[in-house]
């Protein structure tokens, strides 16, 4: 599972980036009128990285109190 969550961690990160370039190219050679609300898919794609990431940390600070729990018994 772990490798699971490293995967979806770096495809949020590489949609963040790569949506943002696209965007930024494509409001250059086209307009930014068009392509301005379009900067929302980087920005949720970014939160969705920013929650993964927080509930990665806080599941292995878990699995290290269940597995400090286990020895001290």
């Amino acid at each position: 599972m772990q490798t699971y969550n490293k995967i979806m961690q770096v495809f949020w990160l590489a949609l963040v980036i790569l949506s943002f370039i696209y965007i930024t190219y494509m409001g250059i050679t086209e307009g930014f009128e068009t392509w301005l609300s379009f900067y929302l898919l980087p920005v949720f794609a970014f939160c969705f990285w920013m929650i993964r990431r927080w509930m990665m940390k806080r599941m292995l600070k878990h699995q290290q109190y269940l597995e400090d729990q286990a020895k001290n018994k």
